[in-house]
């Protein structure tokens, strides 16, 4: 057991999950089929990074460190909701994040860039902030999916703010992943120029 299961995320504020999670209720009985991802797992995740050595753990914090210098608490709100890939093929349901998202990708290309340079490859898929809610299922009624994009295309919490970046170990058991935090840093509290 030298290696874990890693990511990067930001907590989301109770009551932003509590929506989120009135939604998932509504969408549920709409007969929409998914594995939904439970109440507690739901984080804004910049950065999936895989399977690493722990050795490298005190490295990634410190590239994460590095990339929160200059940055402070970023506003965003949830908004609207859709799937990935795209209609074609859906796979995943998400709930989407905007606020302040031009200072939420670059956060996230500099935490990108440093932990490249200890090794962890780059996205390469474009950024999206978004809110994973859901996994789809075999037998998805896609009439019954495009009703309900259009149900909740307006969706939107108030707005709130992100400003400590965790670097959670996800654990497989029979139930689903648990998460927990094994770093954590805090963005800079100086205002960016």
């Amino acid at each position: 057991m030298n290696r874990i299961r890693a990511f990067i995320a930001f907590d989301l504020p109770k009551d932003i999950l509590e929506s989120i999670g009135n939604v998932q209720a509504q969408v549920k009985k709409r007969g929409v089929k998914f594995r939904w991802a439970p109440f507690e797992n739901i984080h804004l995740t910049m950065k999936f990074i895989g399977d690493i050595h722990v050795d490298l753990v005190d490295k990634v914090s410190n590239m994460m460190a590095e990339s929160a210098e200059g940055f402070s608490t970023i506003s965003l709100y949830a908004n609207g909701i859709g799937v990935f890939p795209g209609l074609h093929r859906p796979r995943v349901l998400w709930i989407g994040i905007d606020g302040e998202i031009d200072r939420l990708y670059r956060l996230q290309k500099t935490l990108d860039e440093k932990l490249n340079m200890i090794g962890i490859p780059t996205e390469k898929r474009p950024f999206k902030g978004h809110l994973t809610i859901g996994r789809a299922k075999e037998g998805m009624n896609m009439e019954s999916l495009k009703e309900t994009l259009r149900a909740f295309y307006d969706f939107q919490t108030r707005p709130f703010g992100i400003n400590e970046m965790k670097l959670f170990q996800s654990e497989l058991s029979p139930t689903g992943a648990v998460y927990s935090c094994i770093k954590s840093v805090a963005l800079s509290k100086e205002m960016e120029l």
